[in-house]
């Protein structure tokens, strides 16, 4: 097949294109090139999706299937006024942010959505930080009215794996291999965290391709347990400390950030979110999808964290000096280690 992807030098377009690649598929790669090289085998054309319809003019020909993982709007709208008529199939990575509510367990694909990003003028304005699934829910909307007729709208929560440089997976495998005692962790082992490995969620989109498969679906992981994840990490590093556990009220009252970013910890989140690493992905892996254990997937990324530095400085996590000073601040509390 002849496949053209929108990215293809980061992270997730990046396993797309490695995995194209090697199932012998002729793979075109568009992107501003400033995430690194495009994968051995892979054609790449530069351009920069901000200048509008003259970012496509040096693709030639037709493609069976278009993969675009863009979160502007207007990119989408470009892209589709230009290659929609070259392609038979089209498939966006959209994200589990698009829906409107995450305390309810379980939920599906048919779950309300945030109201959708509005254009101004014709133009839809980039996104802001807080406007990601807005964003997503205007691209997911464009792609049904203007794609090709066979489309599909990917859905995907938390994304883990080798070369994420988000560091929120990896900061958990990454910290207990440090061998610095104790590590703290939010008082959170039964909250469930849900992830898919990149690796998987490539594969999905490329098979999806090859298949001519429609719809929309959310590609999730399996749902574990925070104890679970944090349990496999230590025996993928095999750590012997310890663990003190702190109150969540604590912690935010701290001024620790939730979920990712600076000085925060990763995968925490805080109440009203019981759903949001609970959803149903029943119909993508009616589907087709194939999820490999967790356990893959936190060896793999403690490799990966191993070769790029375990004290690197990180874009997620605690620092050493911040968690060194709330552990002092627990025991002068008095706090029991867990």
């Amino acid at each position: 097949m002849r496949i053209l992807i929108l990215g293809g030098t980061r992270f997730l377009s990046r396993e797309v294109a490695r995995q194209a690649v090697a199932r012998g598929h002729d793979v075109t790669c568009l992107a501003r090139g400033e995430s690194g090289p495009p994968v051995t085998g892979a054609d790449f054309v530069r351009a920069d999706r901000d200048a509008g319809a003259s970012a496509y003019e040096e693709l030639d020909g037709v493609w069976d299937a278009v993969i675009d993982v863009a979160r502007k709007p207007q990119q989408v709208q470009e892209a589709l006024a230009a290659l929609s008529g070259r392609s038979s199939h089209w498939s966006l990575v959209s994200t589990a942010s698009v829906y409107a509510s995450n305390d309810t367990p379980g939920e599906d694909e048919n779950a309300a959505l945030v109201p959708a990003l509005k254009p101004v003028d014709g133009v839809f304005p980039d996104p802001a930080d807080n406007e990601y699934g807005a964003g997503k829910v205007a691209c997911e909307e464009l792609v049904w009215d203007l794609g090709p007729g066979n489309v599909l709208v990917t859905r995907p929560g938390l994304i883990a794996g080798p070369e994420d440089e988000s560091d929120r997976f990896g900061y958990w495998p990454a910290r207990v291999a440090q061998e610095r005692s104790p590590v703290l962790i939010p008082d959170m082992a039964e909250t469930m965290t849900q992830t898919i490995d990149v690796r998987d969620l490539a594969l999905w989109l490329v098979t999806g391709a090859e298949d001519n498969r429609t719809g929309t679906y959310n590609t999730m992981g399996p749902s574990v347990p925070f104890g679970e994840l944090l349990t496999l990490s230590t025996a993928a590093a095999g750590y012997h400390g310890s663990f003190r556990t702190a109150d969540p009220q604590w912690l935010h009252e701290q001024g620790v950030a939730y979920w990712a970013g600076n000085e925060s910890l990763p995968l925490w989140m805080p109440e009203g979110y019981e759903g949001f690493s609970t959803r149903s992905n029943a119909a993508a892996v009616a589907a087709g999808l194939e999820l490999r254990p967790v356990e893959h997937t936190v060896r793999d990324v403690l490799t990966d964290e191993e070769a790029r530095g375990l004290h690197r400085e990180r874009k997620s996590g605690l620092s050493a000096a911040r968690e060194t000073s709330l552990l002092a601040a627990l025991d002068a509390l008095g706090s029991t280690g867990l």
